[in-house]
């Protein structure tokens, strides 16, 4: 190499440096606006809950307190719900309350998976309007029922029996449960159960060791939201049912306290407590299954 040469140095590569996203500020903030709904769903939805527990702990002397917190703790107002002695038996009422959820959940999902299993899988004259009348019957307005219902049950003596509490509420749970199952029935792959009657498995083997195991978190979710919702039936138990035979919401509607001219809201929300921790409980418990069985149909492949 002759001394005129010269020699030029390779550059070293250059790491380029990239841009700043634009929208990194703008997708921060719309985060933050997505946790501050959420949060104020969660206070908005618990609020009531918390304040019916504060409640329920306070002294009778500061039920209308202002305080956040509980004033004089005490678990009197529950020993006073619970009193076997009290006239209104709230132990017997949360035990009525137990056998007319359960009864009308387990009639109704009995039903409610045949009728769904038909209407999803087979077609069959008049198959809209059966759907259309489910329908129907879900959208009829409680209130109209309870004056024929009354009537009814009158007639044939029923007033104040189990069956005149059960009877109606599965018809309110029933279009619920049909619904519910016959969107998750629809998605279900059909070659499963035709693959089983190819084995030699009649229709019914198919439905039973086949298409009921996977229906399974459809059939828990509906369970739960049908004995949720008939627990929280009001309008016609309170008509209908005897002292013998009333529910928590009935019972926690006689609340007296030693004075008649004041209403016991102490005793009251010391009731709801107790009915409102098991379910809570519950659904925390098994939300999974809930969520599964609730979004199962709602996805096509």
């Amino acid at each position: 190499m002759s001394a005129t040469d010269t020699v030029i140095p390779e550059k070293s590569p250059t790491v380029p440096v990239p841009p700043a996203r634009a929208g990194a500020g703008r997708a921060g903030w719309r985060s933050f606006g997505t946790y501050l709904g959420v949060a104020l769903i969660v206070v908005w939805g618990l609020a009531p809950c918390y304040w019916m527990i504060v409640t329920a702990l306070r002294d009778p002397a500061d039920t209308f307190s202002t305080s956040l917190w509980p004033t004089n703790p005490t678990l009197q107002n529950f020993a006073d719900a619970l009193d076997p002695d009290a006239k209104v038996n709230f132990s017997r009422a949360l035990l009525n309350s137990v056998i007319i959820a359960g009864a009308t959940t387990a009639i109704a999902l009995l039903i409610g998976v045949f009728t769904a299993y038909a209407l999803s899988r087979f077609d069959f004259r008049g198959k809209y309007f059966v759907t259309g009348i489910i329908l129907g019957a879900s959208m009829f307005p409680v209130v109209a029922l309870v004056t024929p219902l009354f009537q009814l049950f009158t007639d044939i003596g029923w007033i104040g029996s189990y069956q005149a509490l059960i009877i109606p509420n599965i018809s309110f749970v029933l279009p619920l449960t049909v619904y519910t199952l016959t969107s998750f029935f629809s998605e279900l792959p059909w070659e499963l159960e035709e693959a089983a009657r190819m084995d030699g498995a009649t229709r019914g083997q198919a439905f039973r060791l086949i298409m009921l195991p996977l229906a399974a978190p459809a059939l828990f979710t509906t369970a739960i939201l049908a004995f949720i919702a008939t627990v929280n039936e009001y309008l016609l138990m309170s008509q209908l049912s005897s002292e013998r035979t009333a529910p928590v919401t009935v019972a926690m509607a006689r609340f007296t306290g030693n004075d008649p001219y004041v209403t016991p809201y102490a005793s009251i929300m010391a009731g709801g407590t107790l009915v409102m921790v098991p379910l809570v409980v519950m659904v925390l418990v098994f939300q999974r299954r809930i969520i599964s069985g609730l979004t199962a149909g709602g996805v096509k492949s």
